[in-house]
């Protein structure tokens, strides 16, 4: 499953095309992924301009400018590839090529999902707080609000062993088992010690080494 360095390496390739340009129109090959696909989609996608493309935790959101924030997440299988028609010819798409998002400009950004367990909806751009995918996620670990003191407090009273306490996405938003394992392997620390005996200096570590594999991961690409 891609985890968050993936998802932030899309996010990034994806910005050059995507933010600050309009879908001309949306290709959508079938109803459904893990769930339905919007009522209307493509009528409401079409003409409309990403403003913002961020992350959030392993979810992509591309904010429009009606309001509306296109979420996607990867799911198990999940891709998305750029191709330009002002440089190559366009795929033809293939079994599990569900979705193209086709710029203004040639671009097109392909959704690609063998297993379709991969999420695309549209959710209100003053709901993306409180949407029940988003609901309840913890702070970025690369952000300003996680740091050793919050994963301190997070894990004080957990009498449950530190790598499913890490995993847990209303502790931290994004960890998943690669990088967890990683760095707690770093830190010095068996995956199956309880949290809360965790010593001051061991979870100091444990922050800086989470916050240095994902930095690496993202900088290797995922």
């Amino acid at each position: 499953m891609p985890e968050l360095p993936e998802v932030e390496t899309v996010t990034r390739g994806l910005t050059p095309v995507m933010e600050g340009h309009v879908i001309d129109h949306v290709v959508q090959r079938r109803p459904n992924l893990r769930f339905p696909f919007p009522e209307n989609f493509v009528d409401r996608m079409a003409g409309r301009k990403v403003d913002q493309l961020t992350r959030r935790a392993k979810y992509i959101l591309g904010y429009l400018d009606d309001g509306q924030v296109l979420l996607i997440h990867l799911g198990m299988s999940g891709r998305m590839t750029i191709h330009d028609d002002r440089t190559a010819a366009v795929p033809a798409p293939e079994k599990h090529d569900h979705v193209d998002f086709v710029m203004r400009g040639g671009a097109v950004v392909r959704f690609t999902d063998p297993r379709r367990f991969g999420v695309i909806t549209l959710i209100a751009a003053d709901e993306v707080t409180s949407h029940k995918m988003l609901a309840g996620i913890g702070p970025e670990p690369l952000g300003n609000a996680f740091n050793s003191a919050v994963l301190a407090a997070g894990i004080a009273k957990r009498a449950s062993p530190i790598k499913t306490v890490l995993l847990d996405q209303k502790l931290v938003a994004g960890l998943g088992n690669i990088y967890v394992c990683e760095a707690l392997f770093r830190s010095g620390i068996a995956p199956n010690r309880l949290a809360k005996d965790l010593k001051l200096a061991e979870i100091d570590r444990l922050y800086r080494e989470i916050r240095l594999v994902l930095e690496d991961a993202i900088l290797a690409g995922g």
